[in-house]
């Protein structure tokens, strides 16, 4: 095998969302799920996205696993290798872009790399270097309260240069309308005033090709799903890929009972939950009964096991901010997250030996646990659900056939987990 594109993406539904893009796109894509081992057989592919779960771990374990991927993937002949970080920048002050960018530069002897997390048609824009959601900056915007990595700035000039050892500087609008020379012209100006990292700005889908054109011209960038948009059509563009047809990759239908976890607080995933529980059963995890470890999780799986055979489950330990607020402050932010997640993979898994074999998991964090706890070691590309989620077919496993839906909490509208089901069917 030799790959076109490497990808490394920070978590897990941000990877199936940057897969999907690049199948769209024409490439022959496949997910896997951390470094695969040598005993698992890949199909020949354009490209390979290694999902991580490292935005919100100590920096230094960040880099470590990144490092290594980059390494695993350029030994399989990527020459250009994309970080892919969420559209809405996720992160603190500390990491964790900044350190693993700082890392991967220094590896792949790159001089200014080039940073957007722009995905205009999902309403993620840059301008002057300020990251948008829809009309809001980026502070403006529900993500002004995310549990995790609340994001109080816009300004990502100022963001990244806080997480990082090097000068950050600006391609701005004008010089990225111009197209990719001028792109290429302005990482050189920068490059020679100091500069190890450049945000691009991007409003248009156009921007996105001109800056995957430049993209393509150094071994490394990072960004959002845009970014892949860019980089996939900059290589066909040039002929070093052939545009394919999407066709799923292991994509057989999978028959099964069918379940839905929600470890999101986003208010488009209680929103979902809200419109599912018109048409199906929901069960509402009381997440301070899992702190004090009570045993909501086989009280969950029992409820469950009585309904699923006839319709499909919700299980949600979703819960609006200000309650999350309250149960991080009480037992710290850290513990909460990681018994919350915990709580819904072992949910999963139980659901699986039980023959749950479609299921849809809402949040990042959420998916990692559940997709890390069930072992799935990679996934072929099959159907768009929504933009950014695709369904998910099992490749290798101890669990045989599966589909997934693995859904960042902000993506899909109110109809999203009746939509998915559909397409799963």
């Amino acid at each position: 095998m030799r790959l076109s594109l490497g990808c490394i993406a920070d978590d897990y539904t941000g990877a199936s969302d940057l897969a999907n893009t690049l199948a769209k796109e024409g490439l022959r894509t496949i997910q896997t799920i951390g470094i695969p081992t040598d005993d698992l057989a890949l199909p020949e592919v354009d490209a390979i996205v290694v999902s991580l779960k490292i935005r919100s771990i100590a920096a230094s374990e960040a880099v470590e696993r990144a490092r290594a991927s980059d390494r695993w993937l350029r030994e399989r002949g990527a020459d250009h290798v994309m970080y892919k970080i969420c559209s809405t920048f996720d992160s603190t002050d500390k990491g964790n872009i900044g350190p693993v960018l700082d890392s991967l530069r220094a590896d792949a002897g790159e001089t200014t790399v080039l940073v957007t997390p722009a995905f205009p048609q999902t309403g993620r824009t840059v301008y002057q270097g300020n990251l948008f959601v829809g009309a809001a900056p980026l502070n403006e915007s529900p993500l002004k309260d995310h549990p995790l990595n609340p994001m109080h700035d816009a300004n990502l000039v100022r963001v990244l240069a806080r997480q990082s050892a090097v000068a950050v500087g600006l391609v701005d609008l004008s010089i990225v309308a111009r197209g990719a020379e001028a792109i290429v012209e302005r990482l050189a100006q920068l490059a020679s005033d100091g500069n190890g990292a450049a945000i691009t700005d991007a409003v248009f889908e156009s921007d996105l090709e001109a800056i995957g054109a430049a993209a393509l011209r150094q071994r490394l960038s990072i960004g959002a799903s845009g970014l892949g948009l860019g980089l996939a059509r900059g290589l066909i563009a040039a002929g070093t890929v052939r545009r394919h047809e999407r066709t799923a990759v292991y994509g057989k239908p999978v028959a099964g009972p069918a379940a839905i976890l929600a470890g999101s607080c986003s208010q488009a995933t209680l929103k979902q939950i809200a419109k599912a529980e018109q048409a199906m059963p929901v069960l509402r995890l009381d997440p301070e009964k899992l702190m004090n470890g009570r045993e909501e999780a086989q009280l969950a799986l029992d409820w469950a096991a009585e309904r699923m055979a006839r319709t499909p489950v919700i299980i949600a330990s979703s819960s609006n901010p200000d309650d999350v607020s309250r149960l991080q402050t009480h037992y710290g932010r850290d513990a909460v997250g990681q018994v919350i997640e915990q709580s819904l993979a072992a949910i999963a898994e139980g659901l699986v030996e039980r023959g749950v074999r479609r299921l849809i998991v809402a949040g990042g964090e959420t998916s990692g646990a559940v997709v890390d706890r069930l072992a799935i070691p990679a996934f072929g590309l099959g159907q768009e659900i929504v933009a950014g989620v695709p369904v998910l077919h099992s490749i290798g496993g101890r669990h045989g056939d599966m589909v997934l839906a693995l859904k960042s909490g902000n993506f899909g509208g109110e109809s999203f987990f009746a939509d998915a089901l559909a397409i799963m069917a």
